[in-house]
């Protein structure tokens, strides 16, 4: 058995360093777990719980309200050569740290756990009840969720107000998500030796239909709450074929339908039998989307206090995020932490020290009621 590496609290970018040189890819998030909860053991003010590899930390301190603060340890797998450890390049406040994880999503770690540290100094107590959750395996199929084991196994860790979940955005809000269904759309043929190509059916043949319908669709855009959604619909897979020298006699395209929050899930499911009928449609994965929430009254102050710091305004979340799973617990939820979006997942994953500071600063704002 091994100590856990101590994270440091001195100063942010170190945080954000530590813990990303921790590698956490999905399925080996034990170590980066062991760390956070040795040092939320270590604040005297929270009251901690282990489930595998999730760590939830809550204060109690009898107020009326709780938010919950929220995010993921994992991350996905490092590159060759890795991109770890991290770097750190600049000067001032142009810094920039570079590695995996600094944007997706453990800038928004970095954050929760300066705060969960800091709040609990005397005198910056917060006006709420805090409930931190760092939960692992988000990077993999929904089933294998930390977040939606938790909501199994422990919903009262879960109970809240209102939650702030630390995917990035770049210091903005991002309300809801889409929601997210993958369908298999499969065509039927007869196997024939393709010397004889005439005695057969050709299944991949079959799927040009299919593809046509594809190319042909324009994705809608919808309004909810205020927030434009830009919906997305994509074939990301087809497999077929038995030997190159046999005409196949089934063909399988994998399709992406990603939707409003003005959707439900079986409304999107009924939308992508309509766009495939007269086919074989099989659901194989599915997420529900959510609604901004930034008409709840403890949201809209959240947004009033944070953009009146940053100057920004809010946006959708395009993708999938765990507010969803806030939503279906009928908690509100919104997207807000450090980092561009559109790095997650990517080789050159980086994060400007300005936003890891800001989203500290907006948050402990709000939270103590300043």
């Amino acid at each position: 058995m091994f100590d856990p590496v101590e994270i440091p609290t001195s100063d942010l970018v170190d945080v954000l360093a530590a813990v990303c040189d921790i590698e956490s890819v999905s399925g080996d998030e034990e170590a980066l777990a062991d760390a956070v909860e040795a040092l939320l053991r270590g604040q005297p003010h929270l009251e901690v719980t282990r489930d595998g590899d999730a760590v939830v930390a809550r204060t109690l301190l009898g107020r009326d309200r709780r938010v919950v603060l929220a995010g993921h340890l994992d991350t996905v797998p490092l590159t060759d050569p890795p991109n770890l450890p991290t770097r750190l390049e600049g000067t001032g406040d142009d810094r920039v740290l570079w590695g995996r994880g600094t944007v997706d999503m453990k800038a928004g770690i970095a954050v929760m756990l300066a705060l969960a540290v800091e709040l609990g100094r005397p005198g910056s107590e917060p006006v709420v009840d805090l409930t931190y959750v760092f939960y692992d395996h988000e990077e993999v199929e929904a089933s294998k969720s930390g977040l939606g084991r938790l909501a199994r196994n422990h919903p009262e860790l879960l109970a809240g107000d209102f939650a702030v979940l630390g995917e990035p955005t770049a210091a903005d809000i991002e309300g809801g998500c889409q929601g997210t269904i993958r369908v298999d759309v499969r065509t039927r043929g007869v196997a024939a030796h393709s010397a004889r190509s005439w005695r057969g059916e050709n299944a991949i043949h079959a799927a040009a239909p299919i593809l046509a319908r594809l190319a042909a669709y324009e994705a809608a855009e919808v309004g909810v709450d205020g927030l434009v959604y830009r919906e997305g619909m994509n074939a990301v897979g087809i497999r077929g074929g038995i030997a190159g020298n046999v005409v196949p006699d089934a063909c399988t395209v994998t399709v992406n339908y990603r939707f409003a929050p003005s959707r439900t899930l079986a409304e999107a499911e009924a939308h992508l039998r309509e766009l495939f009928d007269g086919y074989e449609v099989t659901v194989t994965d599915s997420s529900p989307a959510a609604r901004p929430g930034l008409d709840d009254p403890l949201a809209a102050e959240f947004a009033a206090a944070v953009l009146a710091l940053t100057g920004g305004v809010p946006k959708p979340k395009f993708g999938w995020t765990d507010v969803a799973r806030f939503a279906e617990l009928g908690i509100p939820a919104v997207n807000f932490a450090p980092g561009d979006p559109s790095l997650a997942h990517a080789d050159d994953e980086r994060v400007p020290v300005r936003e890891l500071a800001m989203c500290r600063d907006a948050l402990r704002t709000w939270l103590r009621g300043q």
